[in-house]
C-alpha cells in the first residue's frame, strides 16, 4: 500500500491528512465549504483514499487554511509516491462539465512545476459603488486555486498543467480543474511496469 500521513501545525492552521494512493474513500473537514467540496471531488475522481482535517484561522479568510491544506497534500503525495519505481509518470486528461471544459497534464518528475491557466483569478467586477472587487465564488476567493496548486506542486514535486479550453462558469470551471487534476493524478500513479520511468534511473 502507498500511504502517508503529514501532521502540520503552525500559528495559523493545524493540520491532520491521510493519503492511501491504492484504497477509496473520504473524510474531509477543513472549515472552508468550498475546499471540502473541491477535496471530496478530488477523492472521489481519484480513487484516492483521503483523510483531511483542519483548523485554521478562517476568521481572517480561507488563504492559510487553502494554501497550507495544499502542501500538506503535496506532502503525503510525495511520501505515498515512494521510490516512483513502475509508475506511468505522464498523464493527460480533459473534463468536461456543461459549458466548461479543462485540460490537466501531469508529469510526476521530481521538479515541482505549474502552469496555471484558469481565467478566474483575474476576473474583476465593478459594483453600484464602482468598487473593484475579486471574483468569488460565495465566501471563496477564487484566487486561492491557484495558491492550492502551487502549494501542491512545491511539495509533491511534479510538473502541472491546468488549462481552461472553455467556460464561463466559475463554479465549473474550478469543478472541471479537480476532476481533471484527480483523473490526471490517477493514471499517473498506476503501475505498468517494475522500472523507474526514466532514463536516468531516478526521478
Amino acid at each position: 500500500m502507498r500511504t502517508a500521513k503529514v501532521e502540520r501545525k503552525t500559528r495559523e492552521t493545524d493540520i491532520s491528512l491521510q493519503l492511501n494512493l491504492d484504497e477509496s474513500g473520504y473524510k474531509i473537514d477543513t472549515g472552508c465549504g468550498f475546499l471540502n467540496h473541491m477535496l471530496e471531488l478530488f477523492a472521489a475522481h481519484s480513487g484516492f483514499g483521503l483523510q483531511a482535517f483542519c483548523k485554521g484561522d478562517v476568521e481572517v479568510d480561507f488563504h492559510h487554511t487553502v494554501e497550507d491544506v495544499g502542501i500538506a497534500l503535496g506532502q503525503a503525495f510525495l511520501q505515498a509516491i515512494g521510490d516512483k519505481k513502475g509508475i506511468n509518470r505522464y498523464a493527460d486528461v480533459t473534463i468536461p462539465m456543461d459549458e466548461s471544459l479543462v485540460l490537466c497534464a501531469v508529469d510526476i518528475s521530481g521538479r515541482g512545476t505549474l502552469n496555471y491557466d484558469l481565467k478566474i483569478e483575474s476576473a474583476k467586477v465593478l459594483d453600484d459603488s464602482d468598487e473593484l472587487k475579486q471574483k468569488s465564488v460565495g465566501l471563496f476567493d477564487t484566487e486561492l486555486i491557484e495558491e492550492f496548486f502551487i502549494a501542491f506542486v512545491r511539495e509533491a514535486r511534479v510538473t502541472l498543467h491546468v488549462v481552461q479550453l472553455y467556460g464561463k462558469n466559475t463554479h465549473h470551471i474550478i469543478e472541471c480543474a479537480f476532476k481533471a487534476f484527480a483523473r490526471a493524478l490517477k493514471a499517473a500513479v498506476q503501475i505498468t511496469g517494475n522500472t523507474v520511468p526514466s532514463s536516468k534511473g531516478v526521478l
